[in-house]
């Protein structure tokens, strides 16, 4: 699957996820919901994958964790904040290139709209 129909599928499973459960959870919930959703759909999702850091000599094993790998080719960051800062979307940058990933999408379960809570970034 592309990268665009994959994105398309997160989108429509995190809308359906909030218009039942709606703003004022724990990301723990959403993560676990939107894994499920994806999973019911059929498309292939991992949660919590390591993304281990190199610096120099030094490799570590547990230096991030996405919240959602959809088909080995997005990566999901999921939040509850009041608005997603520059610190969010430098941290999604970062895992993009150390995983080699074209494609990440922010999604702010702490909205009234879903909508306004979803920021894309390319590698």
């Amino acid at each position: 699957m592309r990268e665009n129909k994959i994105s398309n599928k997160v989108i429509g499973a995190a809308i359906e996820v909030h218009r039942q459960l709606g703003p004022g959870l724990l990301e723990s919930a959403y993560q676990r919901c939107m894994f499920y959703k994806l999973l019911k759909a059929g498309v292939p999702v991992k949660k919590e994958v390591p993304m281990p850091i190199i610096y120099k000599e030094i490799h570590l094993d547990h230096g991030y964790r996405m919240d959602l790998l959809v088909d080995a080719k997005v990566v999901v960051e999921i939040k509850t904040v009041e608005s997603i800062t520059d610190v969010h979307s430098a941290q999604l940058l970062k895992c993009l290139r150390l995983g080699n990933f074209k494609l990440g999408l922010i999604i702010n379960f702490h909205v009234k709209l879903l909508k306004n809570g979803i920021k894309s970034l390319i590698n």
